[in-house]
């Protein structure tokens, strides 16, 4: 490995702190504030190894995490906005087969299709404006990740994914179920 991949990796792995940190946090705002960050550094992960379709996804999301850290002055409680960004998803998939070059077979339609469906999960807990719904997506939003990391080997976002999970249900049982009780 070179020095590029192993700065792309290292900042990869920061990334993937920020994320599953994410889910440790008692209050929305928190919540959105390290995924902002996550979502920066994996945008540079990604395009640095060559992943344009999944640094596209996270410029999105980071543009989405600075939309919903300022809720009030933008209004996003407006169903606008999650459409808006639902179309961004759709957008970067299509472009994933027609100007990124991706053959379009049904495995891969299916595959690359899994980041939309997580990035949506993700988008609607952030609507959703309390860290709850955040961790309760995050149940949809990371084995979509999960599959299609594990269907395109990448080991680096498998094993993110994998944390992330276990982090949502530790945040889980530490905010949501102890609260129930």
């Amino acid at each position: 490995m070179n020095p590029f991949e192993i700065t792309a990796q290292a900042i990869g792995i920061l990334a993937m702190a920020f994320n599953i940190l994410s889910f440790q946090q008692k209050t929305y705002k928190k919540a959105v504030f390290f995924q902002f960050f996550g979502a920066s550094l994996f945008a540079v992960n990604f395009f640095m190894l060559g992943a344009i379709v999944g640094g596209i996804m996270n410029v999105i999301a980071v543009f989405r995490a600075f939309v919903y850290m300022n809720k009030k002055k933008f209004h996003t409680d407006h169903i606008a906005w999650l459409l808006s960004f639902i179309l961004f998803y759709i957008t970067s998939y299509i472009l994933t087969f027609t100007v990124f070059g991706k053959d379009f077979t049904l495995f891969n339609a299916v595959i690359e299709l899994l980041p939309v469906v997580g990035m949506t999960a993700t988008n609607i807990g952030l609507r959703l404006e309390n860290a709850r719904a955040i961790r309760r997506f995050g149940l949809i939003s990371s084995p979509s990740w999960l599959a299609y990391n594990i269907a395109n080997f990448a080991v680096g976002a498998i094993i993110c994914e994998v944390l992330s999970l276990i982090s949502i249900f530790i945040g889980i049982i530490r905010f949501d179920v102890k609260k129930e009780k």
